[in-house]
């Protein structure tokens, strides 16, 4: 099974739950989670919690105690929240780099699913008539203690745009066209992505106009980053890692070299930016 993930303290959240459970096909079974209504579209279950997702790890356990169903890949259908209140539809994994501040364990990292956050970031691009930003966000906050591929995609960043039905009809569309199609073959380069913004707007740029497929992202403000912590994003990547990308002039030196190192110990494309 296939799980997206909803949250009922999560205004976005809940935006697009509703826009999946009435023009999406999902339907009410006579299960529970977490004390909510259980509903399925095929092979897609769509939970809700009463919890804030970031800080729910082992969710994959919790789901198998409580469902008897080990999660094939979770969508976290969720708000994004900034000061900047940037209009925006995102996606990213989730993890930290270093000590976690937001849900998740300190130097910890999900398990990415590169191919579903490549689509994820073309049909939110494709389907955005709303003039707002689209973009991948550098992997952040939890939870982080997950052994299924998981990814968010996310409304931001303020109480306007989440509770937008065009915005939640959008992500809906979009995280049901990634359960349908990130299992199917793709011609994608899958690499770790180094430096930059949050935001990720050299990252973001590639993966749209290119056959480059990111992972793990780690913006220049997490910088520097250890050989152990980008082995582990390699590590923590589903499929073949083919190479690491590095936004050069967004970058710390030390990662820089740390970055080439591992590139070339392990024979993976460099790719500088």
């Amino acid at each position: 099974m296939k799980v997206v993930m909803t949250t009922k303290v999560d205004l976005a959240s809940m935006n697009i739950r509703q826009k999946l459970t009435e023009n999406f096909g999902f339907k009410e079974t006579d299960q529970e989670f977490d004390d909510s209504v259980v509903y399925q579209n095929r092979e897609t279950i769509l939970l809700t919690t009463n919890r804030e997702m970031i800080y729910y790890d082992n969710l994959d356990l919790e789901i198998k105690r409580q469902l008897g169903i080990t999660p094939e890949i979770i969508i976290f259908a969720s708000r994004h929240s900034s000061q900047q209140r940037l209009p925006a539809l995102t996606t990213h994994v989730t993890g930290n780099w270093g000590k976690a501040m937001y849900g998740g364990k300190d130097d910890s990292l999900a398990l990415s699913q590169p191919i579903a956050m490549k689509l994820a970031l073309l049909k939110l691009n494709e389907l955005n008539d709303l003039g707002w930003t689209v973009c991948y966000e550098a992997t952040h906050h939890g939870p982080s203690e997950l052994n299924v591929p998981s990814l968010f995609i996310e409304i931001g960043s303020s109480e306007e745009e989440w509770k937008n039905d065009k915005a939640g009809e959008i992500v809906a569309e979009t995280i049901l066209y990634v359960i349908n199609n990130y299992d199917r073959n793709h011609n994608f380069k899958t690499v770790i992505g180094i430096g930059g913004g949050h935001y990720a707007p050299k990252q973001t740029k590639t993966a749209l106009d290119s056959e480059l497929a990111f992972s793990h992202i780690v913006a220049k403000y997490a910088h520097p980053i250890s050989k152990e912590m980008l082995l582990k994003a390699i590590n923590r990547t589903s499929g073949v890692v083919n190479g690491i990308y590095v936004d050069w002039k967004g970058s710390k030196g030390e990662t820089k070299q740390v970055a080439r190192a591992i590139a070339e110990e392990f024979d993976l494309e460099f790719i500088k930016d």
